[in-house]
């Protein structure tokens, strides 16, 4: 669970419109994130706003420049976990017709984002620092009632009414703020503007908060949690308030300001749904178990705090703890107390996907390959299809010499996985382990697509061209796909200008 992907990479500017954008949505989302963030034009200048098309792409332009500057986590387990949590709460919204993709930033930090397109990060921080899954699956309700309510399109259909001035103090902001990087300069301007503007706009932004807190409780109650979990964390998060300077607050506190009134109307809110003891899944656990191994300096640290959590009982959850104690021992390469913990686990759950996986990865770590290959193989007698152990298969059968039937498997396993870049990044080894280059190199543009890297796309697909082996029909694709990467490098390109 430790794969991460992390790219630094930051873009430019963009239109005076696309500037606006970006200023408005830092009102609502963190603003680390917002003003990295580069973003095609989302209206017309008829007024018109985004139709679901112009925001499924402005979203997946979102995510590019997400995965381009985050350290967004690539971990199957992981992610499966975020994504059905997040699902099982959007199943319950007020917009079910609507796509959420969930996603995690490796980052201490508390906070969590909505972006276009239902795109929605979470900080692991976060995770880390709520006490059961009702409270992270709060803030989860929250975030999606920002894109349910078309908070970020509202926002900005409200500020296209702005007086000139007040727009153009908006760009100079952000343009001196992305020139100098967030300088001293750079910050004066954009807090004398957002000063400036705060009159006007913050009962605008604070309804938006308002509204969210009470869809993501009344969501809460809908989907099974409790709905007082929301007003125990912002009580919670309220109280760290008092240890910071107002300058130090963590980004959650500052995006998302927790006062008294708002937690006696979260309180009263949820007050009006009866009491439910929700009880925290088990895959809550596990993956807070692993983020903690994750967290220390060195795998040793790992290994002493859950052996003495351990040994003194300071733990939520036993199961999930010995979990994290047998991932830190994996990493520090004690084989055979790993396997101890991992043998009793199996034997309490051998279907549980999360320790088939471990027990995997242990036997790839001693070099056991084709042992660890044949774990996940039985595992997927049992999980068809699964997605995590579908993954580790296909590195599996890489790292032991079967990359065409890796290819194959990642290739039906895309089909319901368009935007994984991960896939992409195992397509393109299995592609050119099995001797197809050219595919390799068009497989490694997509997986450089996804992550921002729209340079290094292009020059992937320049080299798939060159390859005179193709047939007509695939130099097609290849051609026509670099027109379209390079028509929007371009266009990139003339906007920075």
């Amino acid at each position: 669970m430790h794969n991460m992907l992390n790219n630094s990479r930051k873009p430019g500017a963009r239109s005076i419109r696309l500037l606006l954008f970006i200023f408005l949505h830092s009102l609502i989302a963190p603003l680390s994130y917002a003003d990295n963030f580069s973003l095609p034009e989302i209206g017309d200048p008829s007024g018109n706003l985004l139709s679901p098309a112009g925001e499924r792409r402005l979203g997946q332009a979102f995510m590019r420049h997400v995965r381009a500057s985050q350290q967004v986590i690539s971990d199957p387990l992981m992610n499966s976990y975020i994504q059905s949590l997040g699902g099982r709460l959007a199943a319950s919204s007020n917009s079910q017709e609507r796509t959420f993709h969930f996603f995690l930033i490796d980052s201490p930090d508390v906070n969590a984002f909505a972006g276009p397109g239902g795109y929605i990060g979470i900080n692991t921080g976060l995770i880390t620092t709520t006490e059961s899954e009702s409270e992270l699956a709060s803030v989860l309700g929250h975030e999606i009632a920002h894109v349910t309510q078309n908070h970020l399109v509202r926002t900005f259909d409200a500020m296209q009414r702005m007086s000139l001035p007040a727009a153009a103090l908006a760009v100079t902001a952000l343009v001196v703020g992305a020139a100098t990087k967030q300088t001293d300069a750079g910050l004066a301007v954009a807090t004398g503007v957002q000063a400036g503007m705060a009159q006007s706009q913050i009962n605008f932004t604070r309804s938006h908060e308002e509204e969210a807190d009470s869809i993501g409780i009344e969501n809460l109650a809908q989907a099974g949690f409790d709905p007082q979990a929301m007003p125990v964390f912002f009580e919670r998060m309220g109280k760290a308030t008092r240890l910071y300077s107002s300058g130090e607050l963590p980004d959650f506190l500052r995006t998302h300001p927790v006062t008294s009134d708002r937690i006696a109307d979260a309180r009263g809110r949820a007050g009006a749904y009866p009491y439910r003891q929700t009880p925290d899944s088990l895959e809550y656990h596990l993956v807070r178990a692993a983020l903690k191994s994750a967290q220390f300096g060195s795998p040793k640290d790992a290994v002493t705090y859950f052996r003495d959590s351990l040994s003194n009982h300071r733990y939520r959850n036993e199961e999930s703890q010995r979990y994290g104690y047998a991932l830190a021992l994996i990493a520090d390469r004690k084989f055979e107390q790993a396997q101890k913990h991992l043998d009793t686990l199996l034997r309490a759950r051998p279907e549980q996907i999360a320790y088939i996986d471990a027990q995997a990865l242990l036997l790839e770590k001693q070099g056991k390959l084709k042992e660890a290959q044949q774990i996940i193989q039985d595992g997927l007698e049992f999980y068809p299809g699964n997605h995590v152990l579908s993954l580790r298969n296909a590195t599996l059968l890489l790292d032991i010499g079967s990359p065409l039937q890796a290819l194959t498997l990642l290739e039906t396993h895309l089909q319901g996985r368009p935007d994984d870049e991960q896939l992409y990044k195992l397509l393109a080894r299995a592609a050119g382990n099995a001797g197809k280059n050219t595919l390799g190199h068009q497989y490694m543009a997509e997986y450089y697509y996804l992550s921002g890297e729209l340079e290094s796309a292009v020059k992937q697909l320049q080299i798939a061209l060159k390859d005179d082996t193709s047939d007509y029909y695939q130099s097609a694709r290849i051609a026509a796909r670099l027109k379209s990467l390079q028509d929007e490098l371009n266009d990139l390109k003339q906007r920075e200008r």
